[in-house]
C-alpha cells in the first residue's frame, strides 16, 4: 500500500518526452525537455504545456510568444537526453545542437526529430504553482520521419518519471 496514492496514480499516466524549443523573436533560442503536453481543442487546434516558471524557456515564451514541440522516435532517445540539463547548468547545450529554424515561428527543429509542431502563444495561465500552463495554437507542423504513435518516445521508455 502506497503512502502517497496521488503520486502513485500520477505516475501511471503515460507521459511523452519532447524537446520544447523557444526564441525571443530575435537571436536567443533555447532547447529544453518537457513531458506535460496535451492537445486541448480542435478548433482552433490548441495544446497545453506545463512549463516551469524558473526555466529559461519560460522567459523566451513570454517575450517571443512562440514555441515548437519536437517529437522523437524511441530510437533517437540519446539525442534528446543532451537537453535534460537546464541552461544554467549547461549553457552551451544549444551551441552543441544541430538544428534548423522552423519556417513559421523560427524556433529550432532538432535534426533528429521525427516531427514538430509550431505554436503561437495564446495565453499563459498562472495556476499558483511551480509550473504555469502555456496554451499554444498549432499553426504549423511537419513529419520528418514517418512512424506511428507506438514509435514515439515516452518517459517510460527511458525508465524515467517526472510526475507525482
Amino acid at each position: 500500500m502506497s503512502k502517497d496514492p496521488i503520486k502513485e496514480v500520477l505516475n501511471l499516466l503515460p507521459y511523452g518526452f519532447y524537446a520544447i524549443t523557444t526564441t525571443d523573436g530575435q537571436e536567443d533560442v533555447n532547447i529544453m525537455v518537457a513531458n506535460w503536453l496535451t492537445q486541448v481543442a480542435f478548433t482552433p487546434r490548441l495544446v497545453a504545456l506545463g512549463l516551469q516558471k524558473t526555466s529559461y524557456s519560460y522567459g523566451l515564451v513570454q517575450k517571443g510568444r512562440v514555441f515548437a514541440v519536437n517529437v522523437f522516435h524511441k530510437a533517437d532517445a540519446d539525442v534528446l537526453k543532451a537537453f535534460t540539463k537546464s541552461r544554467a547548468r549547461n549553457p552551451d547545450k544549444v551551441k552543441a545542437a544541430t538544428f534548423t529554424l522552423s519556417p513559421t515561428v523560427k524556433c529550432p527543429v532538432i535534426e533528429a526529430a521525427a516531427a514538430y509542431l509550431e505554436c503561437s502563444l495564446v495565453r499563459v495561465v498562472d495556476v499558483n504553482a511551480d509550473h504555469d500552463v502555456v496554451i499554444g495554437e498549432v499553426i504549423g507542423a511537419q513529419v520528418l520521419k514517418p512512424g506511428d504513435v507506438g514509435d514515439t518516445l515516452t518517459l517510460p521508455d527511458l525508465g524515467w518519471s517526472y510526475a507525482g
